[in-house]
């Protein structure tokens, strides 16, 4: 038997969810006063109270009174390309067009082998056009590939185009042609930046911050590929590995369900959902939304555009929910949240909203009524609060609208979207406490969610540690929930501001201190 103890604990209280048509969160029990021992046998918790006796030697954890959680999950993450992110250039800082094209400039002068692979611009914030002629002038022959910090457009110069066996063209590559074009572009990374040492090095980097698990949206490769990623040395974490339409076929004909350990990873890595793209993202402006845009003189697509037509979208739920698979379905615009909820509930699929970043309030009701999760990324808010005032200025009490899930009983689950957002759990919780980034007040404070509510969106529903819960564990130097408000104080007033101090809590997630991280009875951090 594989035993630990760990001695003289606190237990945070925290409130479990429930998914499905009887969701919703199951209020915390009371938690004693005193620490207590918890202790760990064959990967679970065994027993929790005070002055455990094991009965036989077992290694044992002197926790001096730290705060005891269920270790966090990441629900959204691109694993590879956030694994890359540290080789690519990064854009995040460009003001413009023209600024970028420096930028590259600056890089090929520094004499880079291969192509410039750059990261994380928001052309939607620019006074100029992205266009393929700008990297041509600075970059005649070395392939730039510029990808943008939603993921959902690269600005690449004539010669990548024409590597990546892309038509010539003078505008970015958009959508479903740039999905299908960046597995191919993960062959121009050498093997360190890809193999399973890099991934592990990610994955070190995630426990550190009390992460145990993630599920990984990767493009291309998809679960086909972790068998020998896990037998190299990535089996730090827990991964849920999901497949795209492309492998849909592959995880039937291998008789994959969503759940179901794949071979070779002792359980760690299993199968994940069926991920389906039915819409764009709002810097691309290719959200499908009920309403045109403010600025839709300049689109193509006044209102956004769905990225598959509905029967598509209604047969691939089906298709999945008929051999034993989730189903995550990214809908950023409210257009695309209603036709997703409509597929779902003529199938009878089950999963999740990955995003749903525009909602109308009757679709939130329908989410819980058919037992749908919310996956979020509170860390967008701070990205997209001002583009939102800009392109949707009609209807932003819709917009990162937690607090309507979390009152309507909806599951909500925390991620990232790495590299979209850093894969940092306790940046999500702050963004989602205190609804800004800055000095400014916080944005739309009716939507505020407490650090209780947002920690528990973060530990894949398990409440407070208890036996029978995986032995995925957290050890904290301070109590997570130390600033919240008061139990049953009002969230605002009635002027609508907070009463109490956000950006405090908010500060205090932000810099949380993670003593241990343990994942199945293991120490994987501090290693």
């Amino acid at each position: 038997m594989a035993m630990m103890l760990l001695r003289d604990v606190r237990l945070v209280p925290l409130a479990a969810r429930r998914s499905g048509r009887w969701g919703g969160a199951v209020p915390p029990a009371p938690v004693p006063a005193e620490p207590v021992d918890v202790l760990v046998r064959d990967g679970l918790v065994v027993d929790v109270g005070p002055g455990l006796r094991p009965g036989v030697l077992a290694p044992t954890i002197d926790a001096a009174g730290r705060w005891l959680v269920p270790g966090l999950w990441d629900q959204h993450v691109h694993l590879g390309q956030w694994t890359v992110t540290a080789a690519r250039l990064d854009l995040s800082g460009a003001r413009s067009a023209e600024e970028a094209v420096r930028m590259v400039a600056e890089r090929i002068a520094d004499g880079p082998e291969g192509a410039v692979i750059g990261w994380g611009h928001r052309s939607a914030h620019w006074p100029d056009e992205p266009l393929v002629p700008l990297l041509d002038a600075v970059a005649p022959h070395t392939p730039v590939i510029l990808i943008s910090g939603d993921a959902h457009h690269a600005w690449m110069n004539t010669t990548a185009l024409m590597w990546l066996a892309l038509p010539v063209r003078e505008a970015v590559v958009r959508e479903a042609e740039w999905f299908r074009a960046y597995g191919r572009l993960m062959t121009m990374f050498g093997d360190d930046s890809t193999s399973p040492a890099a991934y592990r090095r990610t994955m070190e980097a995630a426990a550190e911050r009390g992460v145990v698990g993630l599920v990984d949206f990767e493009f291309g490769g998809g679960f086909g590929d972790w068998t020998d990623r896990y037998d190299g040395g990535a089996d730090l974490l827990r991964v849920r590995a999901a497949t795209y339409a492309d492998g849909l076929e592959d995880a039937i004909g291998a008789g994959l369900r969503t759940g179901d350990p794949l071979e070779g990873c002792d359980g760690m890595v299993t199968m994940g959902p069926l991920k389906i793209i039915s819409d764009g993202s709002l810097n691309t402006r290719t959200a499908w939304c009920c309403a045109p845009y403010a600025d839709a003189h300049r689109l193509e697509y006044p209102a956004g555009q769905p990225n598959l037509d509905y029967g598509e979208l209604r047969a691939l739920l089906a298709r999945a929910d008929g051999h034993g698979l989730e189903v995550a379905t990214h809908a950023i615009g409210d257009a695309a949240v209603e036709a997703a909820l409509r597929a779902y509930a003529e199938t009878g699929a089950a999963g999740a909203i990955e995003h749903a970043q525009l909602v109308a309030r009757a679709d939130v009701r329908r989410m819980a009524e058919l037992g749908l999760r919310a996956s979020v990324q509170p860390a967008h808010l701070l990205d997209d609060r001002d583009l939102t005032e800009r392109v949707w200025p009609d209807r932003t009490e819709g917009c990162f609208a937690w607090r309507w899930f979390a009152d309507a009983g909806v599951d909500l689950r925390f991620g990232s979207d790495a590299p979209v957002a850093p894969l940092d759990p306790w940046l999500a919780m702050a963004a989602a406490v205190h609804r800004s980034a800055d000095d400014r007040p916080v944005w739309h404070p009716e939507h505020t969610l407490t650090p209780a509510e947002a920690l528990a969106a973060s530990v894949d529903g398990l409440g407070t540690v208890a036996p029978g819960h995986p032995a995925d564990l957290v050890l904290l130097d301070t109590d997570p929930l130390a600033l919240g408000p008061a139990e049953g104080a009002p969230m605002v007033d009635e002027g609508g501001e907070v009463t109490w101090d956000t950006a405090a809590a908010a500060a205090a997630l932000r810099d949380m201190p993670v003593a241990l991280t343990m994942v199945g009875g293991r120490v994987v951090h501090p290693v």
